[in-house]
């Protein structure tokens, strides 16, 4: 391994990582991964680009009232974002419909906050009456469209997490560093909140392993009734 400029490069193709955006080591992502064929490169960005385009002819009109929604339930603003870790370690700014409250008597520790996002099980006083519907039907992440036309995001990968949370995966981190995170993936359609956090590692470290466009497509299949279901959804 080489350093250069404060990012961590490793000799070996599909490899770098930029260190500063990781807590936990090691930083090492198998070569031999399927993420590194030109089928994913390629073919999945098509299906990508086109499934994002269909979502957003699609929600146009229901996000408009969401928008309307928020604004007249509680204070501005309509939408919130937040730095995700994204393939290779490079951080984005990922989109949502807002579902909590900005400001005011909820502002607790951010050790507090991390707790909350790794055992969605416990209630968070934070979400507001329509953010708590908006999650119990995935709603809030119809703007994850946009990441996703941008290339910071795919329709099936690992869920995108912060930086905090990279010291959860432990050696399961290459994995999940590999891929694209994704709006649905092998988790949501497996229990979502109602795993713990070390199912969730296992569960992206083997979709990144065994990555496929069959097997993106099962799971598209599969988030259809899990959303409609709400299984683990909070």
């Amino acid at each position: 391994m080489r350093r250069s400029q404060g990012r961590a490069v490793y000799d070996e193709p599909f490899v770098t990582v930029r260190a500063e955006t990781v807590v936990h080591a090691p930083l090492v992502i198998p070569a031999d991964l399927p993420p590194g064929s030109w089928q994913y490169r390629y073919i999945k960005r098509g299906l990508d680009i086109a499934g994002a385009l269909l979502m957003l002819a699609i929600c146009l009109v229901p996000g408009i009232l969401i928008a309307i929604a928020i604004l007249l339930t509680s204070p501005y603003p309509v939408f919130y974002s937040e730095l995700r870790i994204g393939r290779f370690g490079a951080p984005f700014r990922i989109w949502k419909f807002r579902s909590m409250r900005p400001h005011g008597p909820h502002r607790v520790h951010e050790g507090v906050v991390l707790h909350w996002r790794m055992d969605k099980r416990r209630h968070d006083p934070r979400v507001t009456t329509i953010g708590g519907f908006l999650r119990r039907w995935s709603l809030d992440e119809v703007p994850q469209v946009i990441n996703i036309l941008r290339g910071e995001m795919s329709l099936i990968g690992p869920r995108p997490i912060v930086k905090a949370e990279t010291y959860h995966y432990k050696h399961l981190l290459g994995y999940y560093l590999a891929a694209t995170p994704g709006l649905s993936g092998l988790w949501q359609v497996s229990g979502r909140s109602d795993l713990d956090y070390a199912s969730r590692a296992r569960l992206d470290a083997d979709y990144v392993e065994n990555w496929s466009l069959a097997g993106d497509f099962k799971i598209l299949l599969q988030t259809i009734p899990a959303v409609l279901g709400r299984v683990g959804a909070r």
